[in-house]
């Protein structure tokens, strides 16, 4: 394939995978915000407001990672229902270009859901340019993080149900018991430990500083950056040297 050619397939599976059922059905747009406003409105109400940045900051954090959940779903559909796959196999199109064109359409999908809590976060607390860069940043590393980690656990179920279970023990690891929503001040200091063994952990520090929750040194920046890159970067060498492309 041509570069032009994988381009058009990465936009077209885009279009189809993110576009399409926002156009046809824009309840899904609604169930993309629910569990995050969730999250963000118990928060809230909780600690009395005091905690509402950092559910803004959790609230785009865990739309990112709702990528990796949907995307994970979206391909078992694809490849055990559909045998979509099995098609794009058989095509002209690479494994690679087909992951990135379902993981584009899933972020298509949540941008508005981030534009959401953008919104939010602009009108309680304006960030500077290099904050705004940061988070960028931040959501971009995460959101290849989750597309690795959601193509890899697609590519060995046999049934879309599957896909459920994990998704509930993904969420529970990734966006629950990490400080997301909240200071690691507020874990008990003897399980603190826990948190740091995940790095949506670090994601949180580094959100929760741009918004000016937290500050962060210097070094303690860089160790929260190079842990969150080395663990997207793993991922993808897990996703490209043991995810599944054919059906044995």
């Amino acid at each position: 394939m041509t570069e032009r050619h994988r381009l058009r397939s990465v936009l077209t599976l885009a279009y189809m995978n993110g576009v399409v059922p926002m156009r046809t059905q824009p309840l899904y747009l609604l169930s993309i915000l629910a569990s995050p406003l969730s999250f963000l409105f118990f928060v809230t109400v909780a600690s009395g407001g005091t905690l509402f940045l950092y559910g803004i900051a959790g609230g785009m954090l865990l739309t990112v990672l709702s990528v990796g959940t949907s995307l994970q779903t979206d391909m078992s559909h694809y490849r055990t229902d559909l045998k979509f796959q099995d098609v794009i196999v058989a095509s002209p199109v690479e494994a690679p270009v087909y992951v990135v064109g379902i993981a584009f359409s899933e972020l298509v999908y949540s941008l508005p859901g981030i534009a959401v809590f953008i919104l939010l976060g602009a009108f309680e607390a304006p960030v500077t340019v290099l904050a705004a860069l940061e988070i960028f940043g931040v959501l971009l590393t995460v959101w290849v993080l989750a597309t690795c980690l959601g193509f890899t656990l697609a590519t060995f179920f046999a049934d879309v149900r599957e896909t459920f279970v994990f998704s509930s023990l993904v969420s529970l690891g990734l966006t629950v018991l990490p400080p997301v929503y909240y200071p690691i001040t507020a874990i008990p200091a003897s399980v603190r430990w826990l948190a740091y063994l995940s790095p949506t952990t670090y994601a949180a520090f580094l959100m929760q500083s741009a918004f000016g929750l937290t500050h962060l040194s210097l070094g303690s920046a860089l160790i929260d950056w190079t842990v969150l890159l080395l663990s997207s970067l793993a991922l993808l060498a897990i996703a490209g040297l043991k995810a599944r492309w054919r059906d044995p």
